[in-house]
């Protein structure tokens, strides 16, 4: 098969969708297939485009949209379409298979330029919705609504109105982003997003009569490697937490219930955002300096590296993540997580773990203390088991997303 995945950021950009995107394109090419993978031209300063990956990278036009350049934006339309295309006709030209399917793995211009590109070809689409586009856009901006109405009218325009046989289940979908979601993936053959819990929101919203489930996966070979280094000896129980320090993530929330907690345990920060200055001031002003450390950004592997040498990942954003990767890296690598996402923790279903009742600071900082008693009580005995880190595993998850295909294809 050849698979065109479309997104709305270049892969080798910073985020967990762009993890995933390289992880499937690799495993999917290991197992005989063909990936290309179309995105907006990445306008990071420095970056280089890695020699294997010229070939199935195609580098929409594009312009950057944020101060860093680490983002971008194409504009669907005939430019778009024609660069697509070029790319598609010099892969045939090279001797590779034409496109079967489009797999489109965005919610905005990425989608928009998918669609148009399934449309040109008479390709059958499918559809992976990696970000609650409603709980995101909310977050950010008291004009939401306002958003989501200029995306509804911009697919309109870049994509045609909904297929006739869809406009009704489309119209009787629930209002807001859940409608332009509704929109996009109306016709698609196929429609999953990256956990379960996702999966029935966007069912329930009306987004999709039937969402299937194709979990992102961890890299088999560095899962390896990262479990073969040893773990480094210890007073007390490590804890991590990784992610973007911006509001809907709850670091303050985090370092505010580790003040209340007490808890006796060496705490490191990896990750960066707008909330950064903040948490470190907050840090210092509770007298945490000695326990809780900043490290700021790090290389993934870096990232995997910290989290097998802890005891306990803490997960502290709740009713945003689609899926929330890091837990299920964490667990692959044997570490535990402390919860605060039930939805999370349900879909992971991996022991040990803890589960913060509810939202509260307090409830976190409680939940701290009883994991770090358990931690120190039972020193570097409380780890997820191999056998159940295993189902975890990219070549796992690829296996189940070859087997989609076959059945869109009819095969």
């Amino acid at each position: 098969m050849h698979i065109l995945i479309v997104t709305d950021q270049h892969p080798d950009s910073l985020g967990g969708v762009q993890v995933a995107l390289r992880l499937q394109r690799r495993f999917l090419e290991r197992a005989g297939h063909t990936v290309s993978i179309a995105a907006p031209a990445l306008h990071r300063r420095g970056y280089e485009q890695a020699e294997q990956d010229r070939g199935s990278h195609i580098n929409l036009p594009s312009m950057p949209i944020t101060q860093d350049r680490e983002y971008g934006l194409t504009w669907p339309g005939r430019r778009s379409d024609r660069a697509l295309d070029r790319a598609l006709a010099a892969r045939e030209a090279a001797g590779e298979p034409p496109v079967d399917l489009v797999h489109i793995q965005g919610d905005f211009w990425g989608a928009m330029i998918g669609l148009r590109a399934a449309k040109r070809h008479a390709l059958p689409v499918v559809f992976t919705m990696h970000n609650n586009v409603d709980e995101g856009t909310r977050a950010v901006t008291p004009l939401a609504p306002l958003a989501f109405a200029g995306l509804r009218a911009w697919r309109l325009v870049s994509v045609g109105r909904v297929p006739r046989a869809e406009r009704e289940r489309v119209s009787a979908s629930d209002t807001g982003a859940w409608r332009y979601l509704a929109e996009l993936t109306a016709g698609a053959a196929l429609v999953t997003a990256p956990s379960g819990h996702f999966a029935a929101e966007l069912e329930r919203h009306g987004v999709s009569p039937l969402v299937g489930v194709t979990q992102g996966g961890v890299d088999d070979e560095l899962i390896a490697e990262v479990r073969a280094v040893p773990r480094a000896s210890r007073e007390r129980p490590k804890l991590v937490w990784l992610g973007r320090m911006s509001g809907e993530k709850r670091v303050l929330e985090f370092v505010e219930a580790l003040g209340r907690s007490g808890v006796n345990a060496d705490v490191a920060l990896h990750g960066a955002g707008l909330l950064l200055a903040r948490v470190e001031r907050r840090i210092e002003a509770l007298g945490l300096g000695d326990r809780v450390r900043v490290a700021g950004p790090v290389p993934y592997e870096k990232a995997l590296a910290a989290m097998r040498d802890a005891d306990a990942l803490v997960q502290t954003s709740i009713g945003f993540e689609t899926q929330g990767l890091t837990p299920y890296e964490a667990a692959a690598l044997g570490t535990p997580t402390v919860f605060c996402d039930a939805n999370i923790a349900e879909d992971l279903a991996v022991t040990p773990s803890w589960l913060a009742p509810d939202a509260s600071v307090d409830a976190l900082a409680e939940t701290l203390r009883v994991a770090v008693g358990e931690l120190a009580e039972r020193a570097g005995q409380l780890r997820v088991s191999p056998s159940e880190g295993e189902r975890l595993l990219q070549s796992t998850k690829t296996a189940g997303m070859i087997a989609l295909y076959e059945r869109v294809l009819g095969r």
